[in-house]
């Protein structure tokens, strides 16, 4: 019973780090512009997960197959994070943990199209249901307040649960084979090459010595704590636990947000952002409870 609660406190810890990682990252952003923290946050994640690797004397050597691969995945992670980050400025971080709660909406198409999976009228009606409460949350109940390019910071979160869609599938395609925390590790050290040659200037360095108190707080939570530590729990929980009850604690990560927002940033929760919330959460939920619900169809 003991292992048990053990096992799903890995999970939901993973999620509380993540839900909260929106507030750090505005925190962040009132010091160092998007590119800075995006860097910051992987040399100290991926340090982390160095440490762990050669403490659990993990091999290093995954192929050059392995590493080809990883490079890809790298390019669309480092676009995901900097076009989320950067909406950061625009939007609030209750609507950014809203907004990024349809990223499994897209992952249900980007399956359809390329891994031929079951496009049900169960997850059409999920996936309504979920834009109907993106809808009502952009447009802050009035239609007429609908506009994409002013609204430019719910736009590029939008555009950040889309990319994190490509990144899950080209995940699926090629690091199967490997190690999650290998994976990641090497992740993280590709995405930094990536973005050396466009950050790597007197800037940065006078940026980050010049960190507050709270500078230095965010951008180790993050680091450590969002990209790092999280990412270790996830995949453990993946090992220990079947993948849809995993997956299904994402869901409590929009909630996480919307409190930590208003805790810590006094960001407003009224109700026309919890019932937004509530009809977007409740629409990818029978997106993904799909399987499921044919599962104990035919069984």
């Amino acid at each position: 019973m003991k292992k048990k609660i053990i096992k799903y406190w890995k999970p939901l810890a993973a999620v509380i780090f993540w839900g909260t990682s929106f507030i750090a990252t505005k925190a962040a952003l009132d010091e160092l512009i998007p590119t800075e923290i995006i860097i910051i946050r992987l040399i100290l994640g991926s340090l982390f997960l160095l440490v762990i690797a050669l403490a659990t004397k993990r091999n290093l050597f995954i192929g050059l197959k392995g590493y080809l691969g990883i490079f890809i995945l790298a390019f669309v992670a480092v676009f995901h994070l900097w076009i989320q980050v950067t909406g950061l400025q625009y939007t609030t971080a209750s609507n950014t943990g809203w907004i990024i709660g349809t990223a499994p909406v897209f992952m249900a198409f980007i399956g359809f199209l390329f891994f031929k999976e079951n496009f049900t009228s169960i997850k059409i009606t999920g996936i309504i249901i979920a834009f109907a409460g993106l809808i009502l949350l952009i447009s802050k109940g009035d239609l007429s307040n609908i506009d994409l390019i002013s609204n430019k910071g719910d736009f590029l979160i939008l555009a950040s649960a889309f990319t994190w869609s490509i990144y899950s599938a080209v995940n699926k395609k090629i690091a199967l084979d490997y190690p999650p925390l290998i994976v990641t590790l090497f992740l993280f050290i590709m995405m930094e090459l990536i973005l050396m040659p466009f950050i790597m200037n007197g800037e940065i360095i006078f940026s980050v010595l010049s960190l507050s108190v709270i500078g230095w707080i965010s951008v180790i939570f993050l680091g450590i704590f969002c990209s790092g530590m999280a990412y270790v729990l996830w995949a453990q929980s993946l090992i220990e636990m079947e993948s849809v009850k995993v997956g299904a604690f994402l869901y409590f990560e929009p909630f996480v947000t919307v409190f930590a927002a208003w805790l810590l940033l006094n960001e407003k929760i009224t109700f026309l952002i919890i019932l937004s919330g509530l009809i977007i959460t409740f629409g990818v939920i029978i997106v993904n409870a799909d399987k499921m619900i044919l599962k104990k169809k035919f069984d």
